[in-house]
């Protein structure tokens, strides 16, 4: 089988830093390599991948200097890909909606996964005519708001089973890892690990758009002793980072459509403590790989219930449901039945059991 994976140009695959969608690219690629299909990747030119890369800009706009147009990058992306759709099988995006006037007028089969919200007011309109496109959710919770598009399965993301490695012994502290948002609560972690006096670690990306939060609401609680912040991780780092903590602390306020840092604390044996939103019910076992909360005195009681939980079940929950190999089988899976039944509209495909929360 003859698959383009077409990443967006926003980071490197795999990122420098920062990027889930493009991680999730990085592994899915490889993976699928393992399972011998014949992959094509459309990325950044500082990519790195065992599969043949088409280098449409050579760095990742983030990081170019000088910095690249966004939409001149985006256009140039669209056309390598449709020059070259010919030479395969199937075209997967992972792009959102940019492409998709170009996939009526090119005879390849294409499908697309679609990594953000879907809940924002302007997309309903927006999106008229594209409903016949196949689509892949990353959760359940995420299909809500767009219900009638033609959505093909839902393919949980997956990372490689030996990235990050399972401790058994973890520090006596508490871990936030994520961008410095209002959405994703880091605020709320502060307090509820002051309120457990439990030292708190924070790694993280202060977006450009909220360095005014960051300065006005989090910076001013990050004079205490036990509340330490680590700017962004790598690999590496992130591995000592999760690993070695008691928990990790996942207070969001928004319909998170998976959450990737939850299934990369897991890996590593760390139990999660969510807020009851999005797809977070989908991916926390409650009791098992962690606890789903609903508000901060939840969030305290399950700090003080962290030790009944057994690590090794947390990596082996990990392990079931959510490495890269499961994922690209699902996406397989996807691939024969969109390529057996063309462009015609099809109901949910069938695949693992591991696809739904065990």
């Amino acid at each position: 089988m003859r698959i383009a994976e077409v990443a967006p140009l926003a980071e490197s695959v795999p990122p420098k830093l920062y990027g889930g969608t493009e991680r999730v690219v990085s592994w899915l690629t490889d993976a699928l390599l393992d399972l011998n299909c014949s992959v094509t990747l459309f990325a950044s030119g500082d990519s790195k991948t065992r599969a043949r890369l088409v280098a449409v800009c050579p760095q990742a706009l983030r990081l170019s200097k000088p910095v690249i147009d966004r939409a001149v990058a985006t256009s140039a992306l669209i056309d390598a890909v449709a020059t070259r759709a010919d030479e395969f099988d199937l075209i997967h995006w992972h792009t959102d909606w940019l492409h998709l006037p170009l996939t009526r007028y090119i005879k390849t089969p294409s499908l697309t996964t679609l990594h953000g919200r879907l809940d924002l007011p302007f997309m309903k309109p927006m999106i008229q005519g594209v409903g016949n496109s196949p689509f892949i959710s990353i959760s359940n919770s995420q299909r809500g708001p767009l219900p009638e598009l033609n959505w093909a399965a839902t393919v949980y993301h997956g990372l490689p089973e030996s990235l990050l490695s399972y401790r058994t012994a973890p520090n006596n502290y508490l871990a936030f890892l994520g961008r410095l948002t209002p959405e994703k609560g880091p605020d709320i972690a502060i307090r509820l690990a002051k309120a457990a006096k439990m030292p708190l670690r924070i790694a993280a990306k202060i977006p450009r758009g909220e360095t005014r939060y960051f300065k006005e609401t989090i910076k001013p609680l990050l004079d205490a002793p036990a509340v330490q912040f680590v700017g962004e991780v790598n690999e590496k780092q992130k591995n000592e980072f999760l690993g070695n903590a008691s928990a990790l602390l996942f207070p969001i306020d928004w319909p998170e459509p998976f959450g990737l840092v939850m299934i990369e604390a897991m890996a590593c044996g760390t139990p999660v403590i969510a807020w009851r939103r999005g797809s977070v019910s989908e991916i926390v076992e409650d009791g098992v790989t962690g606890f789903i909360v609903d508000n901060e005195a939840e969030a305290m009681s399950a700090i003080g219930k962290l030790a009944t939980l057994d690590r090794a079940r947390v990596r082996a929950a990990f392990e079931r449901r959510f490495t890269a190999r499961r994922m690209a089988q699902d996406y397989v899976t996807c691939f024969r039945a969109i390529l057996s039944r063309g462009r015609q509209q099809f109901s949910d495909v069938k695949t693992r059991p591991a696809m739904a929360a065990e």
